[in-house]
């Protein structure tokens, strides 16, 4: 019985390869295929499509998150997998062979989710306000199993302007641990790092090649012990980043035209979904836009369908074509030019901006904001020197804010993004495996699931 060990390697496309030997080699002996997405094509959607073998139409996962109509919130990056509808990988296995066994390492939705081993991001949030970096683990052992070789998880080189290799690495290795004391039948492993430059920097620019070749180095003694244990290696990725140079406003738009309502609390705007006609939950390239009245929809299609920037505007035919014809899908859905993404931003005077967003506050954000990737380009050395406050003060036991974020000026630093569907298979996702019984040209993500089941149960 043959162990199968799968990395998601956030942004892997073939052009990314050339800078990346070590993990090249997993398809010397096997196969590498061009590996079809989904749409949105975002971290969320593409993973809950590669486990379910469903479009999002189906287990209901419309992006990284949604507006909640039942809660009248917009929320983003929830964590339990119960929010991920369809017959998971794992279940159909055990279907096969009971007591099949499966480690989750920082793949998403991975809270509750009936794994035997789960590792997932998890801040310590302190009733003064402070935010420590943890993690959570089931069982609760795994925790001080991991730490007490690895130290503490990376989170701030997890995600924001400190982003970087640190993450991928602890990461790496607490997968390499998690097989050496644990020896699971599948292993899911995701490891981020070229999320982070590529974004920064867009694909073209050489220090995202230079990211490629560093995690390389990073994946190497993952990938070496994965050989010597004779564990087959399926390497593969949920889009491609692209080059981009066009922030998009579609809330500032919509409350141009008195579509989009805020309340205001201490001089600070809020959006307010329960009183707008029309407002626009922003991932990456794909915005989806919740429009209260039916009788709007044609209206608002036409204002989006205007704005410099969009591509596609989708209805609900457009939706059903692309597998998005979901309740939580918005009832438009954007899609972004190739050189363009969408922003949050909903505000039309900075002073009146809400206090989290000069913040790396993903959870409170109504939409994505990649300007969390930079100190504020406007002034970055007073954006770190107020970093280095904020730590200080952490570090006394204080409240702190690490208010470094930029705004516009951050938004127009950002040079690459996902989200749409590849214009070129050079700049899509790709699959390597090390197996070349199951070798193929092409793989759709709605049958990664069949195709990891079938390497799983040999």
């Amino acid at each position: 019985m043959t162990s199968l060990l799968v990395l998601d390697v956030v942004g892997l496309t073939p052009r990314l390869l050339a800078h990346m030997p070590r993990l090249r080699a997993v398809a010397d002996g096997g196969f590498q295929a061009e590996l079809g997405t989904v749409l949105p094509a975002v971290t969320c959607s593409a993973q809950s499509t590669f486990l379910t073998g469903v479009a999002p139409t189906e287990h209901g996962v419309v992006g990284n998150g949604w507006y909640f109509r039942e809660l009248g919130e917009v929320f983003l990056w929830r964590q339990h997998n119960a929010l991920v509808g369809g017959d998971k990988l794992w279940h159909a296995a055990r279907r096969e062979r009971p007591g099949f066994t499966v480690a989750n390492v920082c793949w998403w939705y991975a809270m509750g989710a009936d794994v035997d081993w789960t590792v997932t991001p998890r801040p310590i949030y302190r009733a003064d306000g402070r935010k420590d970096p943890d993690c959570y683990t089931y069982p609760p052992e795994l925790h001080d199993e991991l730490t007490g070789k690895l130290g503490d998880f990376p989170l701030f080189t997890y995600w924001g302007p400190g982003a970087g290799i640190a993450s991928s690495t602890w990461i790496c290795r607490a997968t390499e641990q998690i097989m050496k004391d644990h020896d699971p039948d599948l292993t899911l492993a995701y490891v981020p790092h070229l999320d982070y430059d590529l974004q920064r920097f867009g694909p073209s620019d050489p220090r995202s090649a230079a990211a490629a070749s560093e995690l390389d180095t990073v994946l190497a003694p993952l990938l070496d012990a994965a050989v010597a244990r004779g564990t087959t290696v399926v390497a593969l990725s949920e889009y491609g980043i692209t080059d981009v140079s066009r922030p998009v406003d579609v809330n500032r738009l919509l409350r141009t035209e008195g579509l989009l309502e805020v309340y205001t609390q201490d001089g600070m705007e809020y959006l307010d979904p329960w009183t707008s006609r029309a407002f626009a939950v922003a991932d990456h390239q794909v915005a989806h836009v919740y429009v209260a009245d039916p009788a709007d929809i044609p209206a608002v299609a036409k204002l989006c369908a205007g704005l410099p920037g969009v591509a596609e505007v989708l209805d609900e035919e457009g939706k059903a074509r692309n597998g998005l014809a979901h309740p939580r899908a918005g009832e438009l859905v954007l899609v972004a030019e190739p050189d363009s993404w969408f922003t949050y931003y909903y505000w039309l005077d900075d002073a009146r901006r809400p206090d989290f967003a000069n913040l790396v506050e993903i959870h409170r954000k109504p939409g994505y904001d990649p300007a969390e990737l930079f100190f504020d380009p406007a002034a970055p050395g007073a954006a770190k020197r107020r970093a280095a406050v904020a730590l200080l003060r952490k570090k006394t036991g204080m409240r702190y804010t690490m208010n470094v974020v930029g705004l516009d000026a951050g938004a127009r630093a950002i040079r690459g993004s996902h989200g749409r569907l590849p214009d070129n298979p050079l700049d899509g996702p790709v699959l390597l495996c090390s197996d070349p019984s199951v070798a193929s040209d092409r793989i759709a993500a709605t049958e990664v699931k069949d195709l990891l089941l079938q390497l799983s149960l040999r």
